[in-house]
């Protein structure tokens, strides 16, 4: 019989391991992708709901008052009592927002806000500048305002 070889191959070879690697860097690869793209829609998500919240605040402002806080007053109205005319008649005491804080968008801005608004003008206009910051823009860097269909920028 022959010369046989008795020794076991331990570990593994460098182009083993560098193959795993490249599997691994390719699978987060798309997997990141996918966890960027929930993110984007969670955000444009959250958006639409903190609109949400902030016109049921004007809402109950309006019905206290009589009207919206002014464009000058801005969304500040729903935390303090403006002191600038028209002032409000039954301002609530602590506020319209729950927390005494207006929140950012998603995009950690302000919201804007404007009464009468030009897309609403019978109410006001309450909108993100989106991703960008920036009026206008398309997809994320779109505006999101409380005028914009719901199935837009999902």
């Amino acid at each position: 019989m022959g010369h046989t070889d008795t020794r076991q191959r331990a570990g593994f070879t460098l182009i083993e391991i560098m193959a795993v690697v490249l599997i691994i860097g390719l699978l987060s690869t798309i997997v990141g992708v996918a966890i960027f793209n929930q993110v984007d829609k969670a955000r444009v998500t959250t958006a639409r709901t903190q609109i949400k919240r902030l016109e049921g605040a004007l809402e109950t402002y309006r019905m206290d008052n009589a009207r919206y806080p002014t464009t000058e007053q801005g969304l500040e109205a729903l935390i303090h009592e403006p002191s600038s005319e028209p002032a409000p008649r039954n301002f609530q005491p602590g506020g319209y927002i729950q927390g005494g804080q207006i929140p950012l968008d998603p995009w950690s801005e302000p919201y804007q806000y404007e009464s009468p608004g030009n897309q609403n003008p019978h109410s006001f206009d309450l909108w993100s500048l989106g991703a960008d910051n920036q009026p206008g823009g398309e997809g994320l860097d779109a505006d999101l305002g409380n005028w914009t269909p719901e199935n837009e920028q999902s």
